[in-house]
C-alpha cells in the first residue's frame, strides 16, 4: 500500500515515512505575527482533524511570534520561508518544528548552508519545496517548459546541496497546478528518492474547483502507494481542506474512523426536501469522528429501505412520515420533522 522503504522523519510529535499513516496538514490565512488569530486557527483545525500545521514566516516579527504561538498548540508547526535564510533560522531558533524552503530562492551554498546548519544542530527536517512556479532559469531553458522532469530534476538537485552538507533529514514535495503533470512528478521521483513526500495540489481553486482537481490528482498518486502526508489546497477556510483531505483518505481505505455520509441523488419521486436534509446529517455526524460506520440519508420511502441497505444505520422520508432503517429493515416510524433528533439519538447510543 505505501512506500514503507521511504525514510522516517520525525516533525515534533508525529513521524512521517517507512509506511506510517499519512497525515494531514494544513496552512493558516492569518497574519503569523497575529498571535492570538494564529492559535485560534490552529486550534480550530486541529479539532477537525489537522496533524501538522504551516505558517508563513515572511518577516522576522512572523519568525519570533512563532516561540508564543507553539506555548498554545498540540501539534506541530513548520514555518514557510521564501528567499531569506536569516528568517528560516530565526524561525527554528523559535520553535519550528520543521521549515519549508526552496533552496533555489535562498540563495548561494554560504546561505543554505547557514540555514543546515541550524537544522543539523536543533534536529530539525527540512522539507525541500519545489512548484512549478518556481524553477531555475536553466532547468526551464534545458526543458523548454515547465514539465514534470524538470520539478523533479530541481528537487533532486536541491536535495543534493543539502545532503552535501551532510544533512538527510528531509522531506520533498514536488508541486503543480496541472493535475497530471504534478501525478507523473511523483510517479517519477518515487523511483528517485527514499524521503518523505509531501503530497498535494498548489493552488487548486476554490472550494468546488479545488476539491475536485485535489480529488483526482491525490487519489490517483496515494493509490500508487506514493505520499506520506498531504494537503489539500483551497481558497476558502483552511477547516475545509481538513474535511476534505480526510474524505480521500477514508475513500482510498487509508485512514480509519469517521461517518461515511451517502444520500441519494434526488428523483421525481423525492417528497422530502432531501439536499436540506443531507446537508443537516453531513453536519451532524462530524460531531461523531469516533464512529466508523455508513449512514443512508434517502427521499423516498418506497425505496429507501432498500437502498439503504449496505449501510448501518439510514433515514428516508416523505410526505410528513419519516422511517429509521438499519441494515436496509425499517426498524421505527417517526414524525418527518424528527428524523434528525432520532439520528441523533441513535448516534449518541451508538453500539
Amino acid at each position: 500500500m505505501f512506500r514503507d522503504n521511504t525514510k522516517v522523519i520525525k516533525i515534533g510529535n508525529r513521524v512521517i515515512g517507512g509506511g506510517n499513516p499519512i497525515l494531514i496538514q494544513s496552512m493558516t490565512n492569518t497574519k503569523t505575527e497575529d498571535v492570538k488569530a494564529t492559535v485560534d486557527q490552529i486550534q480550530r483545525l486541529t479539532k477537525v482533524g489537522c496533524d501538522i500545521i504551516r505558517c508563513a514566516v515572511p518577516n522576522m516579527e512572523a519568525a519570533k511570534a512563532l516561540k508564543d504561538i507553539k506555548k498554545h498548540i498540540s501539534i506541530p508547526l513548520v514555518a514557510d520561508i521564501h528567499f531569506d535564510y536569516r528568517l528560516a533560522i530565526a524561525a527554528m531558533e523559535n520553535g519550528a518544528d520543521k521549515i519549508r524552503i526552496n533552496p533555489g530562492n535562498i540563495g548561494d551554498d554560504e546561505k543554505l548552508g547557514a540555514v543546515v546548519k541550524v537544522a543539523k544542530e536543533r534536529k530539525i527536517p527540512i522539507r525541500v519545496g519545489v512548484n512549478s512556479g518556481s524553477l531555475e532559469k536553466d532547468i526551464l531553458a534545458k526543458h523548454g517548459r515547465v514539465n514534470a522532469e524538470g520539478l523533479v530534476e530541481s528537487a533532486l538537485n536541491n536535495v543534493k546541496r543539502i545532503e552535501d552538507m551532510g544533512y538527510d533529514n528531509l522531506v520533498i514535495s514536488i508541486k503543480s497546478s496541472d493535475v497530471i503533470m504534478c501525478i507523473k512528478a511523483h510517479e517519477l521521483i518515487a523511483k528517485e528518492a527514499n524521503y518523505p513526500l509531501h503530497v498535494g495540489i498548489t493552488e487548486a481553486g476554490t472550494v468546488n474547483a479545488g476539491n475536485i482537481k485535489s480529488s483526482v490528482g491525490l487519489g490517483i498518486i496515494l493509490y500508487q502507494g506514493i505520499g506520506d502526508t498531504i494537503r489539500v489546497s483551497l481558497t476558502g477556510d483552511p477547516v475545509e481542506e481538513i474535511k476534505s483531505a480526510k474524505l480521500i483518505l477514508k475513500t482510498l481505505g487509508y485512514r480509519r474512523g469517521g461517518i461515511d455520509v451517502v444520500s441519494c441523488p434526488t428523483c421525481g419521486r423525492t417528497q422530502i426536501n432531501l439536499i436540506k436534509l443531507a446537508g443537516e446529517v453531513e453536519k451532524l455526524t462530524a460531531e461523531f469522528d469516533h464512529l466508523n460506520i455508513k449512514v443512508a440519508v434517502m427521499g423516498c420511502a418506497v425505496n429507501g429501505p432498500g437502498e439503504a441497505r449496505e449501510a448501518d444505520i439510514g433515514i428516508a422520508g416523505g410526505n410528513g412520515v419519516g422511517l429509521l432503517i438499519k441494515k436496509g429493515e425499517i426498524v421505527r416510524k417517526v414524525a418527518e420533522d424528527e428524523l434528525l433528533d432520532t439520528l441523533r439519538y441513535e448516534l449518541e447510543n451508538w453500539k
